[in-house]
Protein backbone atom coordinates (compact mmCIF):
# COMPACT_ATOMS: atom_id res chain seq x y z
CA UNK A 1 0.00 0.00 0.00
CA UNK A 2 2.65 2.57 0.98
CA UNK A 3 5.88 2.59 -0.99
CA UNK A 4 8.61 5.01 0.07
CA UNK A 5 7.47 8.62 0.18
CA UNK A 6 4.56 8.17 -2.24
CA UNK A 7 1.48 6.85 -0.52
CA UNK A 8 -1.12 5.45 -2.83
CA UNK A 9 -4.40 4.42 -1.31
CA UNK A 10 -6.93 2.04 -2.73
CA UNK A 11 -10.35 3.52 -3.36
CA UNK A 12 -12.15 3.76 -0.02
CA UNK A 13 -8.92 3.63 2.03
CA UNK A 14 -7.90 6.56 4.14
CA UNK A 15 -4.74 7.54 5.97
CA UNK A 16 -4.58 7.17 9.76
CA UNK A 17 -4.49 10.97 9.96
CA UNK A 18 -7.72 11.19 7.93
CA UNK A 19 -9.47 8.66 10.17
CA UNK A 20 -8.22 10.31 13.37
CA UNK A 21 -9.26 13.81 12.31
CA UNK A 22 -12.60 12.52 11.12
CA UNK A 23 -13.26 10.87 14.49
CA UNK A 24 -12.26 13.97 16.45
CA UNK A 25 -14.45 16.19 14.25
CA UNK A 26 -17.39 13.80 14.57
CA UNK A 27 -16.99 13.61 18.35
CA UNK A 28 -16.80 17.41 18.53
CA UNK A 29 -20.00 17.82 16.51
CA UNK A 30 -21.69 15.01 18.42
CA UNK A 31 -20.84 16.62 21.74
CA UNK A 32 -22.23 19.93 20.50
CA UNK A 33 -25.41 18.19 19.38
CA UNK A 34 -25.85 16.43 22.72
CA UNK A 35 -25.47 19.69 24.66
CA UNK A 36 -27.88 21.57 22.38
CA UNK A 37 -30.35 18.66 22.63
CA UNK A 38 -30.03 18.74 26.44
CA UNK A 39 -30.72 22.48 26.46
CA UNK A 40 -33.81 21.97 24.29
CA UNK A 41 -35.07 19.27 26.67
CA UNK A 42 -34.55 21.62 29.63
CA UNK A 43 -36.56 24.35 27.90
CA UNK A 44 -39.30 21.88 26.99
CA UNK A 45 -39.47 20.65 30.58
CA UNK A 46 -39.52 24.23 31.84
CA UNK A 47 -42.42 25.17 29.55
CA UNK A 48 -44.39 22.07 30.54
CA UNK A 49 -43.76 22.77 34.22
CA UNK A 50 -44.99 26.37 33.80
CA UNK A 51 -48.11 25.22 31.99
CA UNK A 52 -49.08 22.74 34.72
CA UNK A 53 -48.47 25.29 37.47
CA UNK A 54 -45.18 24.01 38.89
CA UNK A 55 -43.12 27.01 37.80
CA UNK A 56 -40.33 26.74 35.26
CA UNK A 57 -36.66 25.95 35.57
CA UNK A 58 -34.88 29.01 36.89
CA UNK A 59 -32.61 30.48 34.22
CA UNK A 60 -33.78 28.21 31.40
CA UNK A 61 -33.13 30.94 28.84
CA UNK A 62 -29.61 31.34 30.24
CA UNK A 63 -29.06 27.60 29.78
CA UNK A 64 -30.00 27.89 26.12
CA UNK A 65 -27.86 30.99 25.68
CA UNK A 66 -24.82 29.33 27.27
CA UNK A 67 -25.32 26.06 25.39
CA UNK A 68 -25.65 27.76 22.00
CA UNK A 69 -22.71 30.08 22.62
CA UNK A 70 -20.54 27.23 23.85
CA UNK A 71 -21.44 24.60 21.29
CA UNK A 72 -21.85 26.50 18.02
CA UNK A 73 -18.11 26.25 17.37
CA UNK A 74 -18.06 22.51 17.99
CA UNK A 75 -19.81 21.94 14.64
CA UNK A 76 -17.27 23.98 12.65
CA UNK A 77 -14.42 21.40 12.50
CA UNK A 78 -16.70 18.82 10.86
CA UNK A 79 -17.87 21.43 8.36
CA UNK A 80 -14.23 22.28 7.59
CA UNK A 81 -13.30 18.60 7.37
CA UNK A 82 -16.10 17.93 4.87
CA UNK A 83 -15.26 21.14 2.98
CA UNK A 84 -18.79 22.28 3.69
CA UNK A 85 -18.05 26.00 3.67
CA UNK A 86 -19.21 28.08 0.74
CA UNK A 87 -16.75 28.21 -2.14
CA UNK A 88 -17.18 30.50 -5.10
CA UNK A 89 -15.25 29.07 -8.03
CA UNK A 90 -17.05 30.97 -10.76
CA UNK A 91 -13.89 32.84 -11.79
CA UNK A 92 -11.54 29.84 -11.68
CA UNK A 93 -13.55 27.20 -13.54
CA UNK A 94 -11.65 27.88 -16.74
CA UNK A 95 -8.27 27.11 -15.13
CA UNK A 96 -6.54 23.74 -15.31
CA UNK A 97 -7.45 21.38 -12.43
CA UNK A 98 -3.89 21.61 -11.05
CA UNK A 99 -4.09 25.40 -10.95
CA UNK A 100 -7.56 25.28 -9.40
CA UNK A 101 -6.22 22.94 -6.74
CA UNK A 102 -3.38 25.37 -5.95
CA UNK A 103 -5.85 28.27 -5.69
CA UNK A 104 -8.03 26.20 -3.38
CA UNK A 105 -4.94 25.40 -1.31
CA UNK A 106 -4.03 29.06 -0.96
CA UNK A 107 -7.56 30.00 0.09
CA UNK A 108 -7.79 27.07 2.49
CA UNK A 109 -4.49 28.16 4.05
CA UNK A 110 -5.85 31.71 4.38
CA UNK A 111 -8.96 30.21 5.98
CA UNK A 112 -6.71 28.31 8.40
CA UNK A 113 -5.04 31.60 9.30
CA UNK A 114 -8.44 33.13 9.99
CA UNK A 115 -9.36 30.17 12.21
CA UNK A 116 -6.05 30.55 14.06
CA UNK A 117 -6.63 34.29 14.52
CA UNK A 118 -10.15 33.62 15.81
CA UNK A 119 -8.79 30.99 18.23
CA UNK A 120 -6.23 33.44 19.55
CA UNK A 121 -8.80 36.21 20.05
CA UNK A 122 -11.21 33.80 21.75
CA UNK A 123 -8.42 32.79 24.14
CA UNK A 124 -7.71 36.46 24.91
CA UNK A 125 -11.43 37.08 25.44
CA UNK A 126 -11.70 34.07 27.73
CA UNK A 127 -8.81 35.34 29.82
CA UNK A 128 -10.46 38.73 30.16
CA UNK A 129 -13.82 37.20 31.10
CA UNK A 130 -12.11 34.99 33.67
CA UNK A 131 -10.26 38.01 35.09
CA UNK A 132 -13.46 40.08 35.31
CA UNK A 133 -15.28 37.22 37.00
CA UNK A 134 -18.35 37.92 34.87
CA UNK A 135 -21.32 35.64 35.64
CA UNK A 136 -24.83 35.15 34.27
CA UNK A 137 -27.63 36.97 36.05
CA UNK A 138 -29.83 34.12 37.31
CA UNK A 139 -27.66 31.01 37.34
CA UNK A 140 -24.51 32.86 38.38
CA UNK A 141 -22.55 30.63 35.97
CA UNK A 142 -19.11 31.94 34.95
CA UNK A 143 -19.30 33.34 31.43
CA UNK A 144 -15.72 32.33 30.56
CA UNK A 145 -16.75 28.65 30.46
CA UNK A 146 -18.48 29.13 27.11
CA UNK A 147 -15.16 30.14 25.56
CA UNK A 148 -13.54 26.73 26.12
CA UNK A 149 -15.51 24.77 23.50
CA UNK A 150 -15.37 27.76 21.14
CA UNK A 151 -11.57 27.82 21.39
CA UNK A 152 -11.42 24.05 20.85
CA UNK A 153 -13.72 24.21 17.80
CA UNK A 154 -11.95 27.12 16.14
CA UNK A 155 -8.52 25.64 16.91
CA UNK A 156 -9.45 22.23 15.51
CA UNK A 157 -10.86 23.93 12.42
CA UNK A 158 -7.51 25.68 11.94
CA UNK A 159 -5.62 22.40 12.22
CA UNK A 160 -7.96 20.66 9.76
CA UNK A 161 -7.68 23.54 7.27
CA UNK A 162 -3.86 23.52 7.40
CA UNK A 163 -3.77 19.76 6.86
CA UNK A 164 -6.19 20.14 3.94
CA UNK A 165 -4.26 23.03 2.38
CA UNK A 166 -0.75 21.57 2.36
CA UNK A 167 -1.44 18.68 -0.08
CA UNK A 168 -3.23 21.10 -2.40
CA UNK A 169 -0.16 23.32 -2.48
CA UNK A 170 2.56 20.68 -2.88
CA UNK A 171 2.80 17.02 -3.78
CA UNK A 172 5.37 16.65 -0.99
CA UNK A 173 2.46 16.73 1.48
CA UNK A 174 0.33 14.17 -0.38
CA UNK A 175 0.53 11.79 2.61
CA UNK A 176 -1.45 14.33 4.68
CA UNK A 177 -4.40 14.33 2.31
CA UNK A 178 -7.56 14.11 4.38
CA UNK A 179 -10.27 14.42 1.78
Amino acid sequence: MAEGRNIELEQGDHTPLFRTLQKICLISAGLGGVVIFGASLAVTLSVVMRNIGLGGIRGDFELVELACAACASLFLPLCQFNKGHVMVDLFTLWLKPVTQRRFDGVWTLIFAGCWAFLTWRLAVGMGEMHEYGDRTMLLRAPVWWVYLPAIFGAGLSAVVAVIQALPMLSHAFRALEVS
